[in-house]
């Protein structure tokens, strides 16, 4: 008889056979509702584990729904269950398959459901910039990008196309050497009398050594670098929340690092220097030399939807952990566990000091 004939009586025959081995004493029971094995008939055509005429376990042609006896089933759905268990999403995008539902019905457990698991921790929540003043500090910071774009990225580009790199690394040895007995006062005043005296070893030795600090022994010697201001100081002090505030031509602040200017300047070592045009122009190639050493930052800001949000929330978020690490033990984060060392590398992201601006005479500056 041809096999096209036999396939609409094949359900009666393993009906019949199914019959035939319950009565016999056959493992296989027939008292319970059968139970539908294979993907939803909305996905693809249903294909189910089944028995031949000769007791091998097989699968149906396409388009046959076969049934399972639940021994099978409960087989099938542990596997699926273990499955999810072990990570392993519904096909669905988390929406249960009809195996899942199956499963829940035979067994009297819920589907799961890995957008609600109970047992999963909380979703991480990002820390948040305190910017109150958000309108004002964009208005500015579109003054100072315009000034940047137009004025000071150009000057730098041409500034590191000309000068050879090893004469801008001393010229950043120099101005980074000058800092140094601020940072030493700053640190002491934070109760850190071996990282004040680490500063004050640096600038004698480069100073010396280093011919003016345009080279840096100090660094083959091991001592340690550092930078510390007022800004820091009041926050190891106990001003530890202060509201997003960006200044002109400074950049990134907080009101707490804006009077922090105001304490430094009386000790900026260029604003001692009493001849103008000297002091304007190391002022100047101060700038210039801090722009250089911005180019870093500026691939971050490209291709950012928001640049201000961007610039504000990596500022204030490294000089939290700036000023952490400056409180005497607390060189970790919230949890006890010891922060990146990247984010001590004070070359991340440097900061407008207060003696790079021109000091104009009945104009009162920080």
């Amino acid at each position: 008889m041809p096999t096209t004939l036999l396939r609409p009586l094949l359900p009666l025959l393993l009906a019949a056979l199914a019959t035939a081995c319950a009565g016999n004493g056959a493992p296989r029971e027939t008292a319970h509702a059968p139970v539908a094995v294979g993907d939803s008939p909305a996905t693809q055509p249903a294909t189910a584990i089944g028995t031949d005429a000769t007791g091998d376990s097989g699968t149906a042609d396409a388009g046959e729904v076969v049934v399972a006896s639940p021994e099978e089933a409960a087989v099938i759905h542990a596997f699926d269950d273990a499955a999810l268990e072990a990570g392993d999403a519904s096909p669905a995008g988390g929406t249960p398959t009809q195996e899942e539902l199956d499963y829940a019905a035979l067994y009297g457990t819920d589907v799961y459901d890995p957008v609600a698991d109970p047992t999963l921790p909380d979703a991480a929540q990002m820390p948040r910039s305190y910017d109150p003043w958000e309108p004002l500090n964009r208005k500015v910071f579109a003054f100072n990008s315009a000034v940047d774009r137009g004025f000071a990225k150009p000057l730098a580009k041409v500034y590191a196309r000309v000068v050879p790199r090893p004469v801008r690394l001393g010229v950043t040895n120099f101005f980074s050497n000058l800092g140094q007995p601020v940072s030493a006062l700053n640190a002491l005043l934070q109760g850190r009398p071996k990282a004040a005296g680490q500063s004050l070893a640096r600038f004698v030795v480069n100073s010396t050594l280093g011919i003016g600090g345009i080279f840096d022994p100090a660094t083959d010697a091991d001592i340690p670098h550092a930078d510390a201001d007022f800004g820091q100081t009041l926050g190891v002090w106990g001003w530890r929340n202060s509201r997003y505030l960006e200044l002109p031509l400074f950049g990134p602040r907080t009101l707490r690092d804006g009077f922090g200017l105001v304490g430094d300047a009386p000790l900026s070592p260029l604003r001692q220097v009493s001849d103008d045009p000297v002091r304007f122009g190391l002022q100047g190639l101060q700038l210039v030399d801090l722009r250089t050493r911005l180019f870093v930052v500026d691939s971050m800001r490209e291709g950012a939807t928001d640049e201000y949000a961007l610039i504000r929330d990596a500022w204030m978020q490294r000089r939290a952990y700036q000023i952490e690490a400056n409180r005497p033990g607390r060189r970790q984060d919230e949890d006890g566990a010891p922060l990146p060392d990247y984010l001590y590398e004070e070359d991340a992201m440097p900061t407008v000091p207060v003696d790079v601006m021109p000091i104009v005479p009945g104009v009162p500056t920080p």
